[in-house]
């Protein structure tokens, strides 16, 4: 008889457990949404701000560079207008191939994607948005919850499922 309790209870809290989160998941799912949504809006606007931040303290470096040195305004005006560099002999300019231009795009676009998967919604959720797969999910955590009451409730010893009942009054009159 132990044994039967014992297995009777560990059934009940499997199949009360997975209704209980197949009825929260279908319940929940348009909040689990918005917090992923959110959480992209979030990782997305840190990038941002930290893009930004690199920015200022590029400019802040080329100010105090300018501030410094008066000729590093002529060194750096055909790098930042795009023109034809003048030919003093102190600046050795490299010499880019498209080829390692094409290589360097191929390793940007892998990295973007790469944050872009990391960024995307679970698999699991976009099936759960859908509003059939929903209800399917809510009708059976509410059937596996009925089967746990009804196959593995209370039991009198007569073995059929006892029902708790309060008594209204305190004992017979």
């Amino acid at each position: 008889m132990g044994k039967q309790n014992f297995l009777r209870t560990v059934l009940f809290m499997v199949f009360f457990s997975i209704g209980t989160a197949a009825l929260c998941a279908a319940i929940l799912t348009g909040e689990l949404l918005k917090h992923y949504r959110n959480r992209q809006l979030l990782k997305t606007a840190e990038h941002n701000v930290a893009r930004l931040e690199a920015v200022n303290k590029d400019y802040d470096a080329l100010l105090r560079h300018l501030e410094q040195d008066p000729n590093f305004a002529k060194r750096i005006a055909p790098a930042v207008l795009g023109t034809e560099p003048g030919k003093d002999g102190e600046t050795v300019y490299p010499k880019v191939t498209p080829e390692q231009l094409a290589a360097a795009r191929r390793v940007l676009k892998a990295k973007s994607r790469r944050q872009e998967n990391e960024l995307a919604i679970p698999e699991w959720l976009n099936r759960c948005i859908e509003p059939r797969r929903r209800t399917v999910l809510f009708l059976a955590g509410a059937f596996l919850i009925l089967v746990s009451f009804v196959c593995f409730g209370i039991r009198n010893n007569s073995g059929r499922t006892a029902v708790i009942r309060r008594d209204q009054g305190s004992g017979p009159t």
